[in-house]
């Protein structure tokens, strides 16, 4: 079987390039009630590979023939925060404060109340 380390190599670059488009940076947005709510991440990537290849005897026994080869490729994704809007009002919500993600989620009964307050007032959420 042959190994063809430069073609591997670029198709393992083009995947991932695939797969670090925009939307995987700034995710698909959400509504909660009046608030619109845009998940943002970070996103990282890394491709390593090597190669070789032999002939003569390393060691003296066996006919000394080589090969080689070997690639490899990773992803990270970690969530950062939320954009939030309501009305022409942004703010960032980041979950790398001293709670994380438990930052964001204890915003949420605040914004239940509001919007049960806004429901009962006749308010359309």
């Amino acid at each position: 079987m042959s190994f063809n380390l430069d073609e591997t190599v670029k198709q393992l670059t083009e995947l991932l390039k695939t797969e670090a488009k925009t939307e995987t940076v700034i995710g698909q947005s959400f509504q909660l009630g009046e608030f619109t709510c845009v998940p943002v991440i970070k996103f990282g990537m890394g491709v390593g590979y090597g190669g070789g290849e032999g002939t003569g005897r390393q060691d003296g026994k066996g006919q000394g023939e080589g090969t080689g080869g070997g690639a490899g490729g990773g992803m990270g994704v970690e969530p950062i925060g939320f954009l939030v809007t309501r009305g022409d009002q942004i703010s960032f919500i980041s979950t790398k404060s001293n709670k994380g993600l438990s930052a964001v989620f204890d915003k949420v009964p605040d914004l239940m109340e509001k919007m049960i307050d806004r429901k009962k007032a006749g308010a359309t959420l």
